[in-house]
């Protein structure tokens, strides 16, 4: 609440109130001795003699006194008080405009008529930290298409937008909607434009992931279907009465079939996951269980390829709250991808152990380590991403799809868990999961 009878200079409502009310009273008493000053010349002026024209000449410059001197400090006081009332005008208006831009969720600046900042508010802080009140636009930013929208609208008076795209310090794309203010003023300090930046980089990464992984999906699905066309076509054909051919393109025409039904799979399974990522999972689930599950049922791919699994755990029980479907989908693609993707011959380690979090908090701790070739650094950040490969042609000969860390991923997610990835080229790669431990109720 504003204190009106604050002495820092600034116009209130009820100070204006007063000044018009001092200057109605001087006006008032300055015409109460304007009409005894005429009284007294017309007596004195009557009354003849000597001393009646002096009383008649003291009683003339009274009245002029009374009638020049007051109305020139009234004309001074005037135009004082209509400054104030002007300044305190342009300085509610500003004050209206800092409490609008700084209540928007975009982004957003006001300029007067010659481009200087009025107001900004703290969303725009983020985008161009130095911003200040006082500053030329170009002193912002000097983004030309922004400039440029700046210019035209001030000139044209109409709204103006445009893209901004940077680069630098971090890669951003925003729109720029330009609109000039009604106002009667076109004089410094009066709110002329309002600047509103619209972030576009997380609905452009949307749309680009949304292209890629359809253009990927069909691109999975076009390979396989292509293969089993022509495949169909030579056995139509030249392959029609041969039965060694038949059978070798029959088999790996299964192949094929089984590649698409694991893609229709992960694809639908991914589409699950994520429609039901804003719910939390509420049934308690034993990780030992759900992992003992997992090797077993990896036991035959595992003796294919003469790998050891080793299961380490601790004394105390794993047990978190989730879904067990989805874990148990976390830790097959996971124990499956070392088995595949590690030392032929070599050993796999899971291990299970409770750790304390920053926060102080117990967490369930399971990692698959292999001691396999290992995995470059550059590839690491992006190993969740759907359809991405370290080696596709590898990837796809082991039957993957591409999507298996991206369902670990989303699963997690939704189980408020972590990821970590560890590796080192020539010595293997280290899958951590880490998860907030159920409390006994």
């Amino acid at each position: 609440m504003i204190d009106e009878r604050r002495g820092d200079g600034n116009i209130t409502p009820s100070r204006l109130r007063e000044a018009i009310g001092s200057a109605r009273q001087k006006l008032q008493d300055r015409a109460a001795v304007l009409a005894a000053a005429l009284v007294m010349t017309l007596v004195f002026v009557g009354a003849g003699g000597l001393a009646g024209r002096a009383a008649a000449w003291g009683a003339g410059a009274l009245f002029l006194w009374s009638a020049v001197w007051p109305n020139a400090r009234t004309m001074n006081s005037n135009i004082q008080l209509r400054r104030s009332l002007a300044d305190a005008d342009r300085s509610s208006r500003r004050s209206v405009w800092m409490s609008i831009v700084a209540n928007l969720p975009d982004a957003a600046i006001v300029l007067d008529s010659n481009g200087m900042v009025l107001a900004l508010n703290r969303a725009l802080l983020e985008l161009f930290p130095g911003a200040l009140p006082g500053q030329h636009i170009s002193q912002v930013t000097r983004a030309p298409e922004l400039l440029t929208s700046v210019e035209t609208a001030l000139e044209t008076r109409q709204p103006h937008s445009c893209r901004l795209d940077f680069k630098v310090p971090v890669e951003r794309s925003l729109v720029g909607t330009v609109a000039p203010l009604e106002t009667t003023q076109t004089s410094e300090h009066t709110p002329s434009l309002l600047i509103v930046l619209t972030d576009l980089t997380e609905q452009d990464r949307l749309v680009r992931m949304r292209a890629d992984f359809v253009a990927n999906a069909s691109h999975e699905l076009r390979t396989p279907l292509a293969s089993l066309k022509g495949f169909v076509e030579t056995l139509r054909g030249a392959a029609k009465d041969d039965d060694v051919a038949r059978d070798k393109f029959l088999k790996i025409m299964q192949q094929q079939a089984e590649r698409m039904a694991r893609l229709i799979d992960d694809l639908l399974s991914l589409s699950r996951i994520e429609m039901q990522a804003h719910v939390l999972p509420r049934d308690s689930v034993d990780l030992g269980n759900v992992i003992a599950h997992v090797v077993q049922t990896l036991g035959p791919i595992a003796d294919e390829r003469s790998v050891a699994i080793d299961v380490v755990s601790s004394a105390v029980p794993p047990v978190v709250t989730g879904d067990r479907d989805e874990l148990i989908q976390v830790f097959q693609n996971l124990i499956e991808n070392a088995i595949k993707y590690g030392r032929q011959g070599g050993r796999v380690v899971v291990r299970k152990e409770v750790v304390q979090s920053a926060s102080g908090l117990d967490r369930i701790s399971v990692s698959v380590a292999d001691d396999g070739p290992g995995i470059a650094p550059k590839h690491l950040p992006r190993l969740t991403e759907r359809f991405y490969r370290v080696n596709a042609a590898q990837s796809r000969n082991a039957g993957g799809t591409g999507l298996g860390l991206a369902i670990v991923k989303h699963v997690l997610n939704r189980h408020q868990a972590d990821l970590q990835v560890d590796s080192t080229l020539g010595q293997g790669s280290t899958f951590r999961v880490s998860f907030p431990m159920r409390r006994q109720t």
